[in-house]
């Protein structure tokens, strides 16, 4: 489980008297820049943060204006070329770890504040880039023109005649800036997302990326009051966020607008498609809930109450929650092993859940699981021992 960090703190602290932020450092959070190009404890956008690929791990570099390891000699065309083509200015292919290929639709007016804030007021950091654990020759970089060509669409967002203001607003900063499609797209066989824009409705229809689950969010069965409070603030009267959206909140979403939540939260209620409800019932064995009932009763009712309601604004429901029902139950079973926290943000410290690794064994988490998934209307497909067992090796869990 995460902890709080001096950076997290440092973050909550300057919240209260913060100043006015510039246009280019609002690109940044909207882009999610620090969470990605910052390492626990490290230098501000002085990269180093490792990220799992199916070919070996790749470090975020070093985006702070130094000359010598940064990005301190890019002209802004040369910045330009590597945000929206994936090409850095000696000329190499960034790995689209980098979400270039959502980046490539954000306009001039964005990309010009962006550098101009990176450039001016961010402090150089003397950090040097890490090489990749990729082993050669699977770490060339030249086949990446290829796959830019075959999946990569480098032209800025084109509003929609037939959509207003805010939905058009919200559609560019979830397929541009904040490159939500990065984590809630299904990839292919080549790694690439299968769709960048809602035209097609496998974009936002949820995936397994670097150990987790990142469920659709295509037919979401909340109001716009509630998603826009989520992505401000981590939680709303019936929900959470942690894992990954963890960082998301903490250092972007909660600095945007409310104008620009609510057209976010605008833009993806209006997606339909496979979001991540209960499906039909599926078939647990008596004997499974009801052991599953009674390790609820012992580690889980106290919190979320007997029947799964939760506690407003606190403790999230259970009933209908998009990770229980999710149909892949990744990112439940790593919160009941691992625990959970939400995010740091300017007006909330977090809450926290324990982890039950050390008390459950494989079985027990899955027939808890179970039980949480098919009581009080929730409808997922079973959970067994060895996907638990996965997981907790995953994890690196005792």
């Amino acid at each position: 489980m995460k902890r709080l960090t001096l950076l997290t703190l440092t973050l909550l602290a300057a919240g209260a008297n913060a100043e006015p932020m510039s246009k280019g450092e609002y690109v940044a959070r909207a882009g999610d820049c620090m969470a990605c190009h910052t390492t626990e404890n490290g230098a501000p956008l002085a990269g180093g943060l490792k990220f799992a690929t199916p070919l070996g791990a790749i470090y975020s570099t070093n985006i702070t204006p130094d000359k010598n390891h940064g990005i301190g000699a890019y002209r802004f065309d040369e910045f330009a070329r590597a945000m929206r083509d994936g090409v850095a200015k000696d000329g190499h292919r960034l790995y689209p770890a980098m979400p270039y290929p959502s980046y490539a639709k954000m306009n001039d007016e964005d990309l010009r504040a962006l550098y101009d804030y990176l450039m001016n007021e961010v402090k150089p950091q003397p950090a040097a880039n890490r090489e990749s654990d990729i082993p050669w020759p699977l770490s060339l970089r030249w086949p990446l023109a290829a796959w830019n060509g075959l999946f990569v669409d480098a032209k800025p967002f084109t509003p929609r005649a037939d959509k207003d203001a805010a939905w058009n607003r919200g559609a560019y900063l979830v397929q541009g800036e904040g490159h939500c499609g990065a984590c809630h797209t299904p990839r292919g066989a080549a790694m690439q997302e299968k769709a960048l824009s809602d035209s097609d409705e496998q974009f936002l229809a949820g995936a397994e990326l670097d150990g987790w689950y990142a469920p659709s969010l295509r037919g979401l069965n909340m109001s716009q009051a509630d998603l826009a409070m989520l992505l401000r603030e981590g939680r709303s009267k019936h929900a959470a966020l942690s894992g990954p959206m963890d960082d998301v909140v903490t250092h972007s979403s909660q600095y945007l607008t409310s104008d620009d939540l609510n057209a976010i939260a605008s833009y993806l209620l209006s997606l339909k498609g496979n979001a991540e409800q209960p499906q039909p019932a599926q078939k647990v064995s008596e004997s499974a809930m009801n052991n599953g009932h009674v390790i609820y009763g012992r580690y889980c009712a106290t919190c979320h109450g007997s029947n799964g309601e939760g506690a407003d604004y606190a403790v999230p429901s259970l009933k209908g929650n998009l990770t229980v029902n999710s149909s892949n139950p990744l990112t439940l079973t790593r919160v009941l092993l691992e625990g959970a926290q939400t995010p740091v943000t300017q007006a909330h410290l977090p809450y926290s859940m324990p982890g039950y690794a050390w008390a459950l064994d494989d079985q027990q988490a899955a027939d808890v699981m179970n039980y949480v998934r098919n009581s009080w209307g929730n409808h997922g497909a079973p959970v067994n021992a060895k996907a638990v067992k996965a997981a907790r090796e995953l994890i690196h869990t005792p």
